[in-house]
């Protein structure tokens, strides 16, 4: 097993297997700061793991919509588990878009005690959107084994180190 395998089975363990994840989201503000330079805005969400990508149900007319719409650049990092990297938001749509049949079932399922609550699928501003991870890092053991992860050539880069 590669060691861009074995970060993958560190990820999959922690965030895998249908769990609800809280992770804080960082996205660009669409209006710059004091200097003029863009800004990050993150919030926390919760997060649905599968295959390199995290879903997220929300609302089109978000903030953080309005921000990956300008901006699909994003950040992630993984509430509590070692595990932080960047991403490229994606807006997949109504949630009831048969394209995001199975999808939605799978976060019905990890969000079950709160999504009905929280969320009205008959709006069709009610999206997934979906955080594809470009890059990450996973640490374990409290730093004693590091994985730096691209998961666009699917390698882990920089031997390691924690950078």
């Amino acid at each position: 097993m590669s060691r861009y395998e074995e970060g993958l089975s560190v990820i999959e363990e922690r965030c895998g297997n249908g769990k609800d994840n809280i992770i804080s989201l960082s996205t660009i503000a669409m209006e710059p700061g004091a200097d003029g330079a863009p800004r990050p805005y993150v919030r926390d969400v919760d997060a649905y793991y599968e295959d390199g990508v995290f879903y997220i149900v929300t609302w089109e007319k978000s903030t953080k919509m309005q921000q990956i719409a300008k901006n699909q650049e994003v950040a992630f990092s993984v509430c509590s588990q070692w595990f932080s990297g960047n991403g490229v938001g994606v807006n997949l749509g109504w949630v009831l878009d048969p394209n995001n049949a199975e999808i939605r079932s799978k976060l019905r399922k990890a969000f079950a005690d709160w999504y009905d609550a929280v969320n009205n699928e008959k709006d069709e501003t009610c999206i997934i959107l979906a955080i594809k991870i470009t890059r990450a890092t996973v640490i374990k053991d409290h730093g004693a084994v590091c994985y730096q992860m691209d998961f666009v050539h699917k390698v882990e880069t920089a031997e390691g180190k924690i950078i």
